[in-house]
């Protein structure tokens, strides 16, 4: 008769140790394939237990196809390749830590009117926020960024050419997928590290381009390969260089006689304090050639994993064609309070004291 001990120290129920116990010994050989279990009544009394835990473990390790049982026989140990069990002989769970929050906080987040608003959006919306999103997000939030684009950056951004996202490392992600991964990828050189990590991931060739005081060189432009323009024309981290005028027109120019896509990474242009950023390459080429991409990472909290793109008309039917069965990954909920937050004039308010806080601090 086996023998097992039921005395444990996790807090589970006993059923759960019995078929435990039984699943090792399956898996490492000591109960072969073929061999009879005892009945569930004389196990019980053998153990000491209910007839009910005895039950309860065969039916799991059935259930598993540990066990197969046997009309008017028993219960019968399965055949399968065995495994070299090495029990864990600490069982302690070590708990984690999350780093102490960074108290200096540059761009000054008003937390009180936030959660204000989170409660408000609660109640505004009720069952709507548990209803799943439109895989390129709410209408509610694109159309908000919309007017937040015209008002702020002059762009005329349809809400039907935005879709929304988990961060723009995600977006950069969903743009190989949609462009390809045959496509030569150009990007600054020096530039932000994660964009070259994720084209890396994504198994995107790419190219660096090295940056001067005004952009992308010419003579880089002139000899590269690249199909697709990673740029960020408005301070480009971390060489803090932003493109003027000629040099987004050179940009502009490139993209037309290539055939190519430039994709404007226009993270930080918010924090523009010296008046509006320079024009956006989205509005300058009329959203021919150009993917607008954008953040709420960097303008609110890094913990604000939204980020959005504003897609050229014919590469949005490109996007739903190809890649529209995706969902979107951005919560119901977070979008709605984030469309509230712009559309109730909040974002703005805080880009403002923002500006002033990084003004009088001498940055940008």
């Amino acid at each position: 008769m086996l023998t097992y001990d039921l005395t444990s120290k996790r807090k589970a129920p006993k059923y759960q140790l019995l078929y435990s116990l039984i699943r090792d010994d399956i898996k490492s050989g000591v109960l072969p394939a073929g061999v009879k279990l005892p009945s569930r009544r004389a196990f019980a009394e053998h153990l000491g237990v209910s007839t009910a835990t005895v039950d309860c473990a065969y039916r799991q390790l059935i259930s598993e196809g540990y066990v197969q049982p046997r009309s008017r026989s028993g219960y019968y140990v399965c055949k399968m390749e065995l495994l070299d069990i090495n029990p864990v002989k600490d069982r302690t769970i070590r708990l984690s830590s999350d780093p102490e929050p960074d108290a200096n906080d540059a761009v000054g987040f008003e937390y009180s009117a936030f959660s204000k608003l989170m409660r408000e959006v609660i109640t505004k919306y009720d069952r709507v926020l548990m209803q799943k999103s439109p895989h390129n997000g709410c209408a509610a939030l694109r159309n908000a960024i919309a007017f937040h684009l015209l008002h702020f950056r002059g762009m005329i951004a349809q809400p039907e050419n935005i879709v929304i996202g988990a961060g723009a490392e995600y977006l950069y992600g969903m743009i190989v997928q949609l462009l390809g991964r045959d496509k030569v990828y150009g990007i600054e050189n020096p530039g932000y590290e994660k964009i070259r990590a994720v084209y890396e991931a994504n198994g995107a060739k790419y190219e660096l381009l090295a940056l001067d005081d005004g952009g992308i060189s010419s003579s880089s432009l002139e000899n590269t390969h690249a199909d697709v323009l990673h740029v960020t024309p408005f301070h480009s981290f971390p060489s803090g260089v932003t493109a003027p005028a000629a040099k987004r027109i050179e940009y502009l120019s490139w993209a037309r006689e290539r055939g190519a896509i430039i994709i404007e990474d226009d993270f930080d242009s918010e924090f523009a304090i010296r008046g509006m950023p320079p024009e956006s390459l989205y509005s300058m080429d009329d959203g021919k050639n150009v993917i607008y991409l954008n953040t709420f990472s960097k303008s609110m909290s890094p913990a604000m994993r939204i980020g959005y793109m504003v897609l050229p008309p014919h590469l949005m039917r490109e996007y739903e064609r190809k890649l529209g069965f995706y969902s979107c990954t951005v919560p119901t909920y977070d979008q709605y309070l984030l469309a509230e937050y712009i559309s109730g004039g909040y974002f703005e308010r805080h880009l403002n004291r923002a500006r002033k806080r990084l003004k009088a601090q001498g940055q940008k």
